[in-house]
């Protein structure tokens, strides 16, 4: 049985080919990489693979309840899903193309915990989004 299968059937979800095939892209994807509903679509375009636009935001969806993927809402109403994962890491976003990269710092992770520890928080869960504009080309007009 294939990895995308037992990880379909350990979260409670029948193993169909969309399913199969939208994990495997999130899986497959590099590191740091998100994808938002539509790039998902494009991809199963690109590969000849029939699967409606409505049924990616389905599964990612399903996905996501069953806590297989998370889903990052950025400003602008920009939504973008990864491969859940153990690993504590923030986000910054460029806001002319959308590009999200990831990145962990330990020491932002320290500070955030000790903030909350003195205003008498227990952290249950974290998210830093950054925003700014990023080199590849989206230059400040």
């Amino acid at each position: 049985m294939s990895l995308e299968n037992q990880e379909l059937r350990k979260a409670g979800l029948k193993v169909t080919l969309p399913r199969v095939k939208i994990y495997q892209i999130l899986e497959k994807a590099g590191e740091g990489d998100h994808f938002s509903a539509e790039d998902i679509y494009k991809l199963l375009m690109s590969i000849g693979e029939d699967v409606g636009l409505a049924t990616v935001y389905r599964v990612l969806t399903q996905f996501e309840a069953a806590g297989l993927v998370t889903r990052h809402h950025f400003e602008g109403g920009h939504s973008v899903f990864e491969l859940a994962s153990e690993q504590q890491h923030d986000h910054i976003v460029c806001v002319k193309c959308g590009k999200v990269r990831e990145f962990v710092d330990p020491q932002i992770i320290e500070r955030q915990y000790e903030i909350a520890k003195k205003l008498g928080f227990t952290i249950t869960d974290r998210t830093l989004y950054l925003y700014g504009v990023c080199a590849d080309g989206c230059k400040e007009e």
